[in-house]
């Protein structure tokens, strides 16, 4: 029997930890929370609806990176109204046979302005969701589970 190119097995890949920072940015629309939520390409090419978040530069706070890839990647300008829980998740990045294990930092925010059509060229699309329905659209699990945390923290103010 051959033996098995470590290439082949991503369990033998190398571990790298990675952080990210995002937020929920929800606005108020006739009473009732919208949320914007970013539709983008995943690394297999599909379309998903995901939230806004990326990592910090040299230098950056994790909020001050929170409310710039908000910026960025909605168009939208936003001020922190709290914390909400950090997420962890492994995905793999096979053009150099990595395991990440990502944390992402996120934050429920309030929109203050800013254009959803100033995003940048990796978002094809920010759309506001109403709040309660926003959980359903997002395609990943985690941004689900935020979403859902959100809805109830909104709720208060």
């Amino acid at each position: 029997m051959a033996a098995r190119s470590p290439g082949a097995n991503s369990r033998a890949w190398p571990v790298k930890r990675t952080e990210s920072f995002g937020g929920v940015v929800v606005r108020a629309a006739d009473g009732s929370p919208e949320v914007a939520l970013i539709r983008v390409r995943n690394l297999k090419g599909k379309d998903v609806w995901a939230l806004p978040k990326g990592g910090a530069e040299p230098g950056e706070t994790g909020e001050a990176a929170a409310l710039r890839e908000v910026r960025e990647e909605t168009g939208l300008e936003a001020e922190i109204v709290e914390p909400l829980d950090s997420v962890t998740y492994w995905f793999l990045w096979p053009p150099e046979q990595v395991r990440y294990k990502k944390t992402v930092h996120l934050y429920l925010m309030r929109a203050t302005g800013g254009d959803t059509g100033d995003h940048d060229d990796e978002v094809e699309e920010v759309r506001f969701v109403q709040l309660d329905d926003a959980a359903r659209m997002a395609t990943y699990r985690t941004d689900k589970q935020i979403l859902k945390r959100a809805a109830d923290a909104a709720r208060a103010w």
